[in-house]
């Protein structure tokens, strides 16, 4: 079945990826893939994992200044504030969000394994949140198309913005190729 708009219908659950359909006209979140971190009666909050920026780890954190890796801006809210996702449970408080990826946990722990050599982390400026009630009405106004993603897809970091979108899309399966494809101006048309 070919499917043009998102589900209204839709439930997401933490570990869920939340694509934005392809006008969204927003500089947050249009053409982005948001990982669902909490969702319950109070809100949601997640991490934007395709807003890509050009910054250095080493503007961000001075004592991580030998380190490579791209940073992404999770969202509009706390943007002083630095997020991270890694794959290793070792790090004491970190919360399990999807098998094998979690959610924050002790700083220092962190950096250390970074020293170390360990490269499956991400990091981000700030989180996209919303109220009690905000996510179920983007999701039955058809703003966001609800996807599960593998660890291996939400710790990348390769490719442009938009290619992160489409390859997620396009792994909804085969009806929804033509929306990965479709210009981000429908006027373009």
């Amino acid at each position: 079945m070919i499917r043009f708009t998102p589900t209204e219908k839709a439930s997401p659950k933490i570990g869920d990826v939340l694509l934005s359909e392809p006008f969204l006209d927003d500089p947050y979140f249009g053409r982005k893939a948001v990982l669902l971190c909490e969702n319950n009666k109070d809100g949601a909050f997640g991490l934007v994992l395709n807003n890509f920026v050009n910054i250095k780890i080493a503007d961000v954190l001075e004592d991580l200044n030998d380190v490579s890796a791209r940073i992404s801006i999770g969202g509009p809210v706390n943007s002083a504030n630095l997020y991270y996702l890694h794959t290793s449970p070792d790090i004491e408080g970190g919360h399990e969000i999807i098998d094998g990826v979690y959610l924050g946990g002790e700083f220092e722990s962190l950096k250390d394994k970074i020293k170390a050599g360990f490269t499956s982390f991400r990091f981000f400026i700030g989180y996209s949140g919303w109220s009690d009630t905000q996510l179920s009405d983007e999701i039955r106004s058809h703003s966001w198309f609800i996807t599960r993603a593998s660890s291996k897809e939400i710790m990348s970091t390769e490719g442009g913005n938009d290619e992160f979108w489409k390859r997620l899309i396009n792994g909804m399966g085969p009806g929804y190729s033509h929306i990965a494809e479709a210009p981000s101006d429908p006027n373009l048309n």
